[in-house]
């Protein structure tokens, strides 16, 4: 059984799915833009994003998860992980510096971490948990489509589909990757034909959901960026590492 990536701050993750059995997730232009107001509603909070791309069945995303992000959340909520997430009030705090703090030696060191934790989680503050986001993301939207086509169950396969990214050479493969894609499937003979991704918006200078500069960091500039994504891609290969 394929052990599942834990969602950590400062980590970079491929996060991919497929509708169950294969189905199609998006049939209409409405479908892909209500996904990624959800999108940015559920994962913006919490992940940086890097790439992405939405296929008719399946889609990929790079994601960077946040650190120090703490939520307000209202008393009508009903546990923290409540999904009336635009009553919460996102904001960036500094969490304890553990290495400066010297526990005696009959305290654990996670034990002094679940204290410090407990002392932000003890009020109307709360420490996100990112893979539930994801879950709140994809809930969210299945239930649109079930309400919008009169079906039932879920839609998504589970559990969503993540893989580690712990260097710049699988970064920049990842990237190429993701905007390869629709190429891959036939669906265009170059990524920037395709319009649910997010190539073009890498080159753009429009203010986007992209980190476009960081982006272009893990590439030479953009001529580099550009032919990176003319030339072959191994596919064979880079599927085989990240398990798809």
């Amino acid at each position: 059984m394929q052990q599942i990536e834990q969602l950590i701050q400062g980590k970079y993750y491929h996060i991919y799915n497929r509708g169950i059995n294969s189905c199609n997730l998006f049939n209409k232009v409405s479908d892909y833009e209500h996904f990624f107001e959800l999108y940015d509603t559920y994962i913006s909070p919490v992940a940086e994003t890097y790439s992405w791309v939405l296929m008719p069945n399946h889609f990929h995303f790079l994601v960077r998860i946040k650190e120090n992000v703490v939520y307000r959340y209202s008393n009508a909520d009903r546990s923290s992980d409540a999904v009336r997430f635009e009553a919460h009030k996102w904001e960036t705090r500094v969490l304890p510096d553990l290495s400066a703090c010297k526990a005696p030696d009959s305290v654990k060191a996670d034990e002094v971490t679940d204290s410090l934790k407990g002392s932000i989680d003890s009020g109307n503050i709360k420490i996100p948990k990112p893979h539930l986001h994801f879950s709140h993301l994809f809930n969210a939207y299945s239930t649109y489509i079930n309400k919008r086509n009169n079906r039932h169950g879920s839609l998504f396969e589970r559990p969503f589909k993540r893989k580690l990214i712990d260097n710049d050479k699988y970064l920049k493969n990842v990237i190429v990757y993701i905007h390869y894609n629709p190429v891959h499937h036939g669906f265009c003979k170059h990524p920037m034909e395709y319009p649910w991704s997010s190539y073009l918006s890498c080159i753009s200078v429009k203010p986007c959901i992209i980190k476009q500069e960081n982006v272009m960091k893990w590439f030479d500039n953009e001529e580099d960026f550009r032919m990176t994504h003319y030339s072959s891609l191994e596919i064979k290969w880079l599927e085989d590492w990240l398990e798809i």
